[in-house]
């Protein structure tokens, strides 16, 4: 089972994805800030992170550097999902070790589309 989780501050969004990405064969975890964020990924040792870049506690960029130094995470896939979308906030994240980079507002299709990407291996989501 895929393991996917979402670290986002805004209720809204966390909901968002999550009924984007649900699935029988997807197992969701959500987190309001990045020290929640880092609790969970080592706990759970998620596939994907999707990270917001504004966080309290840590911010996403060094959730994302820490995910990285450790050794036990540093496979898992990043994907920066945040209203942050500046070139210059995209090569911060890209530079902390992130794979993608998606910017808000996203549209479900293009979120979905990501995920396959970067997830080629998964047997999941039906084709749109």
């Amino acid at each position: 089972m895929l393991t996917v989780l979402i670290v986002d501050d805004e209720p809204a969004i966390l909901e968002l994805v999550r009924f984007t990405l649900e699935d029988t064969h997807i197992r969701i975890l959500e987190a309001a800030d990045g020290a929640a964020a880092l609790a969970l990924a080592r706990a759970e040792r998620p596939d994907i992170v999707l990270l917001d870049v504004r966080l309290g506690h840590l911010d996403g960029i060094e959730v994302c550097r820490r995910i990285r130094l450790d050794p036990e995470l540093a496979a898992t896939r990043i994907v920066m999902l945040t209203a942050a979308d500046q070139e210059s906030d995209r090569a911060r994240g890209l530079a902390a070790g992130a794979d993608e980079y998606l910017s808000k507002p996203f549209s479900p299709l293009a979120l979905l589309a990501l995920v396959r990407t970067i997830l080629p291996e998964a047997p999941t989501w039906p084709e749109t």
